[in-house]
């Protein structure tokens, strides 16, 4: 079974935005996207056999992406890195809270919030209060 990671996307302000700043990168590098963390994953079978990284965007859980692999990095610091390389398609999930938390931590599948009908992606944004409330008693 499938774990996933969660990360806060520092400095993003809405889905759109972490979109916007990981094309940038693919367009400067070629390379799919990725997030370099100090921490190795422990469970890197599990994160490869299907897990994706949910994005928590201004307090709540709003986007995920599907973990392709993982890579050493060396940045001639001695330091060994992970490079989290990730699918370039972003899929929106149910906004669901969550507290500031520094890294990134494993998510259980059955904790994770459930992807946003295609339709609805395209919505425009609701108020991030109003949004987490509909979610929470199951209307989105």
């Amino acid at each position: 079974m499938p774990v996933h990671l969660i990360k806060l996307s520092v400095g993003t302000e809405s889905v759109e935005d972490l979109a916007g700043w990981q094309a940038l990168r693919i367009a400067q590098t070629g390379a799919p996207p990725r997030h370099v963390t100090r921490m190795w994953p422990k469970r890197e079978a599990e994160i490869l056999g299907g897990g994706s990284i949910y994005w928590v965007i201004k307090g709540q859980i709003q986007a995920r992406q599907r973990i392709v692999g993982l890579e050493e990095v060396d940045r001639g610091d001695g330091i060994r890195r992970c490079a989290v390389v990730l699918d370039p398609q972003l899929y929106r999930v149910a906004p669901t809270q969550k507290r500031p938390f520094q890294g990134w931590r494993y998510l259980k599948p059955e904790d994770a919030p459930r992807d946003l009908p295609a339709a609805r992606e395209s919505d425009d944004s609701l108020p991030p209060e109003l949004d987490a409330a509909l979610a929470e008693i199951g209307v989105i």
